[in-house]
């Protein structure tokens, strides 16, 4: 009899609905998004700054489920030692948490962007013509590993008057859905229209191609990941690109650094955090300051546990040094490994950050003027730097408040995309019945 009722209770229990096919699910998410874009360009600043402060303030009091989400991707991702760096910029802690929650506050002290006339003129005929600041409309931002790309696009998009359509990686499926949903929910709560923060929580590969065609609805694509999904942007793409590809970055220690300089700013850009796209990944060092920086240089390194992979000379200056190959210039390691060669001078250098660099950012450690000055003017990035860590090409650090990127593209915006890189210009003309002769 238990059995014959039991039957009868499965046949009562509703089967989980099929997923919707792929095209009709991007369909659905972009048509809504595109819908809150005209509302979302018409709020206040204060509305808009009241929604960033709810959702720094849900970040941190949903820090544990946050937590539990993330703790889900990184089992599912592994430990093994060749993912290590992945891991870590997968990871969320605490402070981690903490530091996306004063990220969006941070946005809510910058000025509006919206609304700003750099300049306004008068033609001879009597009208009057001027440009105006206004959002970009819809943003899709693809990215991979980091779940802080998520709080810091929605926020980001949010200030500037974008609504912003989100695919992170499948590795961090769990830990953007929740960072997502939670920034949302408060969000939309405070004032905000659906579907301003859009997040594509389906994992399957396919979405992407699909995405990248929705030009009718999506009005700028933001790339941030590695090769695989730089070729499939270039393949798929009916929209238009702002890339934020490899960060192959270079210091050239000059003839006349100041060595204990150069030592702390080297140590700093390649060790304070490894997997980051503005880490150093190789080091040129000039021939004559060679001899007598690079052995200690290598100590602190290597305190630092860092590998060094170097050419002849810095291998018989630095004993436990690897031989570099070819291919360890120009690779992006996203680890502890660190490519060094030992230059004749700053022509040498120059022309190996040409060969070998991504665009990303360049520094030099100098105390010579027309040097450093060359540096800037020659080298081709979207941030050069004299005498400072290539850790700090960052919109925070900029005073740009949280990036969503840092562009490689030499169109719109190039460098850290703050507030202002996500708008774009529009004419305005007051006229007194003006009409064309």
């Amino acid at each position: 009899m238990d059995t014959e009722l039991q039957k009868v209770e499965d046949s009562q229990i509703e089967p989980e609905p099929e997923p919707k096919p792929i095209p009709e699910y991007v369909a659905d998410l972009v048509t809504k998004a595109k819908a809150a874009s005209g509302k979302l360009a018409g709020l206040s600043t204060a509305v808009k700054d009241k929604a960033l402060s709810a959702m720094a303030d849900a970040l941190e009091a949903k820090t544990e489920e946050l937590l539990s989400a993330n703790e889900k991707d990184l089992d599912a991702f592994g430990d093994e030692p060749a993912k290590k760096a992945m891991a870590d910029r997968l990871r969320l802690t605490e402070q981690r948490i903490a530091e996306m929650a004063a990220g969006i506050r941070e946005i809510v002290k910058l000025p509006d962007p919206l609304g700003g006339m750099p300049a306004m003129w008068t033609r001879p005929n009597g009208m009057q013509v001027g440009r105006v600041r206004v959002p970009i409309g819809v943003i899709g931002i693809i990215y991979e590993s980091r779940p802080n790309v998520t709080a810091d696009s929605a926020a980001l998009c949010l200030k500037s008057g974008n609504v912003c359509v989100l695919r992170g990686g499948s590795e961090a499926i769990h830990s953007n859905t929740a960072i997502a949903g939670i920034l949302a929910e408060a969000a939309e709560k405070a004032g905000v229209p659906a579907g301003a923060i859009t997040f594509v929580d389906r994992a399957d590969r396919e979405v992407v191609p699909v995405l990248l065609k929705q030009d009718r609805y999506i009005d700028l694509i933001i790339p941030r990941g590695g090769e695989s999904l730089m070729k499939t942007i270039a393949e798929h793409a009916t929209i238009p690109v702002v890339k934020h590809d490899a960060g192959v970055c270079h210091i050239y220690v000059d003839a006349s650094a100041d060595p204990a300089m150069a030592e702390s700013i080297c140590v700093n850009a390649k060790a304070q955090r490894p997997s980051t796209c503005n880490a150093m990944e190789t080091l040129l060092i000039h021939q004559s300051i060679a001899r007598t920086l690079l052995p200690k240089l290598a100590a602190s390194l290597s305190a630092a546990h860092v590998e060094i992979r170097g050419c002849p000379k810095t291998c018989q200056l630095v004993p436990e040094a690897k031989p570099a190959t070819e291919q360890d210039y120009g690779k992006e390691f996203l680890d502890l490994i660190l490519a060094v060669k030992v230059v004749k001078n700053i022509d040498e250098a120059l022309e190996h950050i040409a060969q070998y660099g991504s665009r990303h950012t360049e520094a030099i450690i100098t105390s010579d003027y027309a040097r450093s000055m060359r540096f800037l003017k020659e080298v081709d990035a979207g941030a050069v730097l004299v005498n400072a860590s290539t850790r700090l090409n960052d919109g925070y650090q900029f005073g740009l408040g949280a990036e969503i990127g840092i562009s490689t593209s030499r169109i719109h915006a190039r460098g850290p995309m703050g507030l202002e890189e996500l708008t774009c210009f529009k004419f305005i003309v007051l006229g007194s019945g003006q009409v064309r002769e």
